[in-house]
């Protein structure tokens, strides 16, 4: 078997010490950090949204995927940063106030970096000024707001109306995901989009920021 295939179903099957090894032993004899990346994690990575979207994949196993392309990132993303065109936009994450849950933004942001996308993760709980904080310090073509409780999502409405209060709205894209999310929500609040899980929310990215 290849370094590519080899590396992929490791991610895929989120062997994490075979994703190592392979993404090691491919980098040692010379194949370029970026096919490594793409030809090897995130084609894991992508089998595995896959096999999750067609209901042969639970969490679990997808949680065990991204931890798997995380190290390869790990091991990766140090010798891609001198690379033009190693990224094709930058995301801010965050779940919004109140809301300590992370599970699913976490997987959304490796996810997001698979598919090279510069991810700054806010973590949970995060208040509007911080988003309004990070559109502004980062310019960031996408803020995406996650809640995962019925209680925190109306706090979702509050970023975006701290964003237009600042006069930061225009220039960025707001997409927002979570349990209890919809996309009926989303129109309402004025968001630019809704993600139903991180295989759409990426494929979201995408579309609003014009990339493949």
């Amino acid at each position: 078997m290849d370094w590519e295939a080899g590396l992929s179903a490791a991610v895929a099957q989120g062997d994490e010490i075979k994703a190592e090894e392979l993404a090691r032993e491919a980098l040692d004899a010379g194949a370029p950090p970026r096919e490594v990346l793409e030809k090897g994690a995130v084609a894991g990575i992508d089998e595995a949204g896959r096999l999750w979207q067609e209901g042969e994949y639970f969490l679990p196993d997808v949680i065990l995927a991204t931890e798997a392309f995380n190290v390869v990132m790990g091991i990766v993303e140090p010798l891609l940063a001198g690379e033009d065109g190693a990224r094709k936009g930058r995301v801010v994450l965050g779940s919004v106030e109140g809301d300590a849950h992370d599970l699913g933004k976490n997987i959304v942001a490796a996810m997001l970096r698979a598919s090279l996308y510069e991810v700054l993760d806010l973590g949970v709980d995060v208040p509007a000024a911080s988003f309004v904080e990070a559109a502004r310090e980062q310019e960031p073509g996408i803020i995406g707001l996650g809640a995962y409780m019925t209680t925190t999502m109306r706090n979702m409405e509050g970023v975006i109306t701290a964003l237009e209060e600042a006069g930061l709205r225009s220039g960025v894209k707001i997409i927002i995901g979570g349990a209890p999310v919809t996309a009926e929500y989303a129109d309402r609040i004025g968001a630019d989009g809704y993600g139903a899980d991180a295989v759409e929310a990426v494929r979201l990215a995408g579309r609003l920021l014009g990339v493949s």
